[in-house]
């Protein structure tokens, strides 16, 4: 394949260019916004300029998922990696991706589901584990040899790794206190030197008990934004909700929306199509808490809550003064 041209030959779309000083002053007070991941198509011409990825004349879409993030890292301070969420990457897959940015870029990632889903579920990517228990679930051994060591090397790069939950039917756990018996020894076993989230998606979990297993850890409560669960601001409202040193949020979905509704209304994401005042004033709640607490704050904007994630950063981060 040609040599791809260097990147300084060509000028930040318009969006792009109004975004990078907001966001990096942003980050320099300890606020940083950024996606839930970065190869979107439907961003070129917005933050990404389609040029930079034309292979002899064209448009080459390996070029644009291998070279893209270099360009959101232009804009953005921080990113979302959802891909983790699937598997272990292999160290020389960690290597490629740290040095594809600048060593200020930060990183949220998902740890894998071999750690965090307690029952396989019924669909393709389970494969013949579909409905059966996941004996990897909430195994501190494995998050570590697989996980956490062949990150060491970037710790510095690291926001906060998240462990995400999904909905636990009652025959998984009768009840909260059920999911904690398993969750405290885990976090209790974590390797130190990395900051971890938590991110449930039963909203009757959201209560004493499983704040004050967080806080007893250090780990963060991850304040989402998600189908069934308490919009952001509510769940900021609720009694010990603050557990760590740092905010985490995630704003994924509108209250009562599946995700392939979303995707339904939104692809391919080249602009903001439903604002949601509610979601925003969530997360402005969520910065001004931790300006007040003087925490840093990681939240992380996707797609599928409005239809374009830059559109709904640019306006949390106009509503902040940036």
């Amino acid at each position: 394949m040609p040599q791809l041209p260097l990147f300084d030959d060509y000028e930040r779309p318009p969006l792009a260019a109004r975004l990078a000083p907001k966001l990096h002053a942003l980050a320099e007070r300890g606020v940083y916004l950024g996606t839930s991941s970065w190869k979107y198509e439907g961003w070129l011409g917005s933050i990404y300029e389609e040029a930079r990825y034309k292979v002899r004349g064209k448009f080459s879409q390996r070029a644009f998922e291998s070279e893209c993030l270099t360009e959101y890292a232009e804009t953005f301070p921080i990113v979302g990696g959802d891909f983790s969420f699937y598997q272990f990457p292999s160290a020389a897959y960690w290597e490629k991706l740290f040095n594809a940015g600048p060593s200020e870029l930060l990183f949220g990632l998902k740890v894998p589901e071999e750690v965090t889903v307690a029952t396989w579920p019924g669909h393709a990517r389970s494969g013949k584990r579909a409905g059966q228990a996941n004996a990897s679930f909430l195994d501190p051994g494995l998050f570590e040899a697989a996980f956490a060591r062949p990150l060491g090397p970037y710790r510095e790069r690291l926001a906060v790794l998240m462990f995400e939950f999904g909905t636990f039917p009652k025959k998984t756990f009768p009840n909260v206190s059920a999911f904690l018996e398993r969750l405290d020894p885990f976090l209790s076993a974590l390797p130190s030197g990395f900051r971890y989230g938590v991110e449930v998606r039963n909203p009757e979990y959201l209560g004493r008990d499983y704040f004050q297993t967080l806080k007893a850890h250090g780990a963060a409560h991850v304040f989402n934004a998600w189908t069934r669960m308490p919009e952001i601001d509510d769940q900021l409202e609720m009694e010990g909700s603050e557990t760590a040193a740092f905010f985490v949020a995630r704003a994924l979905l509108r209250r009562g929306r599946t995700y392939e509704q979303a995707v339904g209304m939104f692809e391919p994401y080249r602009e903001t199509q439903e604002p949601l005042p509610r979601a925003r004033e969530g997360l402005l709640a969520l910065v001004e808490r931790a300006r007040k607490r003087k925490k840093p704050a990681f939240l992380f904007i996707n797609n599928r809550l409005e239809g374009f994630a830059p559109g709904t950063i640019e306006a949390v981060a106009d509503a902040l003064g940036a």
